[in-house]
């Protein structure tokens, strides 16, 4: 038996196959592209969203014909937040707004008076969020509005074409703000501020149940029998899952274009005062809480494209880190989340002197995303629930200096899964698993095995508690 991984980025698809020992047999990639029609407008066509699955597919049957035909389940892992407006004939009414979409910067403020979004739905409105958007359209697309039959994100809408069916799960649905995050429900008062209700709304299953068959026109296509297709998860929730990282207590540490801080908790708990994220996990009875940075391998990326040099050219500058620099930078290049939720926060070098070089620069903005996520740390710690045990996942992982540094910034432990099929899409495939009902939870959501672990140095500890103190005060709001 196989089980399929679809994992529905911003950039792009992945189809990953694999078997019932959890054995990568096959992967399948096909690309997205975003319209930016208007200055901090970020949309999609959602029909571009099956297209590029059956890129993904397509490639994966060709690479794996006899096991693709062997397959027993499919889930969908999802870029979060973007609203998708559907017509009665389930026609998207418009480009769906993605979650790097700013343009509901207004109707934020508007929700946070209209309801208690931060108390029941666990969240700061923000700009990413799906609450706000349909807001927007609301005010500025009333005849789209009012046409709007049902509101689905985008891996539900993937799963409307896989299945049939309007469906959705607590990990994803915490994103949209209709949520009531503790009860796992939707919230009757957070969607009539929004001029909704649950008739516009999926139907909700937990990620590893079944949410539905593959349609019997997929199933000929392809030629596989019955096919169960589970709930999914949103995009960090199934890379949780895919590190195995289920338990209370576990987490994980992405350094991606973005960073997250990822903690499993075993109740529902907010801190919107520090801008944490609280979510459903996408397995019953557990939640989660995130702290999020929004400029992390990037701000990488940006001194990159201003000096002509690779990101991965610059931190191989920065070898055997005995010292803080004594340049602090603000990695707010994008903004910021978590803790100051400033949208319009700017980035910024302090202490540069003429005797500085590029690699000193390197080293300062490698230690400015260290501090963003000591930052990250305290929120968390702030109501109990930092991680005990983190995974590090991520393109910027691959860096051991640049782990090594937030070791010593954070004192976390940061440990390095194996090098394999992890993530996103080996998460939704192990949500297959379970919603086929092959194994329990158990046996299918273990922890990743580690390669290695960077411990904090306790040398440099005190000396980056001090340089903490110069980034923290750096920050003027």
């Amino acid at each position: 038996m196989t089980y399929l991984g679809l994992d529905l980025g911003t950039s792009g698809v992945k189809a990953l196959l694999i078997d019932d020992a959890q054995r990568a047999i096959a992967e399948g990639h096909g690309p997205l592209s975003v319209e930016r029609p208007h200055p901090m407008w970020s949309e999609q066509d959602p029909n571009t969203w099956i297209t590029a699955c059956e890129a993904a597919i397509d490639q994966v049957r060709a690479s794996a014909p006899a096991e693709f035909a062997a397959l027993r389940g499919i889930a969908v892992s999802g870029q979060m937040h973007g609203a998708t407006l559907l017509d009665a004939d389930d026609v998207p009414l418009r480009p769906a707004i993605l979650w790097n979409d700013g343009r509901s910067h207004a109707e934020c403020i508007e929700l946070e008076n209209a309801a208690d979004f931060r108390g029941i739905g666990g969240n700061i409105v923000m700009a990413g969020f799906t609450a706000p958007k349909l807001r927007w359209v609301q005010k500025n697309e009333p005849e789209v509005f009012a046409k709007t039959k049902k509101v689905l994100l985008p891996k539900d809408f993937v799963n409307l074409w896989l299945t049939g069916e309007y469906v959705s799960e607590m990990s994803d649905a915490a994103g949209t703000l209709w949520l009531d995050v503790a009860k796992r429900d939707w919230s009757d008062a957070l969607l009539a501020a929004t001029g909704l209700t649950r008739a516009h709304m999926p139907r909700l299953v937990e990620g590893s149940e079944h949410a539905g068959d593959l349609r019997a026109e997929l199933a000929a296509r392809w030629g596989v029998g019955r096919v169960s297709v589970g709930g999914g998860a949103g995009d960090n929730a199934a890379t949780a899952c895919g590190l195995g990282a289920v338990q209370p207590g576990q987490g994980f540490l992405s350094l991606g274009t973005s960073g997250v801080l990822f903690s499993v908790t075993d109740r529902f708990a907010a801190n919107t005062d520090s801008a944490v994220h609280s979510f459903c996990h996408a397995v019953p009875h557990t939640w989660h809480q995130m702290g999020v940075i929004l400029c992390a391998t990037d701000a990488m990326a940006w001194l990159g494209q201003i000096t002509g040099r690779t990101p991965a050219g610059l931190t191989a500058m920065v070898k055997d880190v005995q010292a803080p620099s004594p340049i602090t930078f603000l990695p707010y290049l994008s903004g910021e989340r978590t803790p100051h939720n400033a949208p319009n926060a700017a980035g910024a070098f302090h202490g540069l002197r003429r005797d500085h070089e590029l690699a000193d620069m390197v080293q300062a903005v490698m230690e400015g995303v260290g501090f963003a996520f000591a930052d990250c740390c305290k929120a968390l710690q702030d109501c109990g629930s930092l991680p005990q045990s983190v995974c590090v996942a991520g393109g910027g992982s691959q860096s051991k200096t640049w782990l090594q540094m937030i070791a010593n910034i954070t004192g976390l432990s940061l440990d390095v899964p194996v090098s394999g099929a992890q993530g996103a899409a080996l998460g939704a495939a192990r949500l297959a698993i379970l919603a086929s009902g092959d194994a329990p939870q158990n046996t299918v959501l273990t922890p990743a095995k580690i390669d290695k672990q960077f411990q904090p140095n306790p040398a440099l500890a005190s000396e980056y508690a001090d340089s903490l103190n110069a980034y923290r005060a750096g920050w003027s709001g």
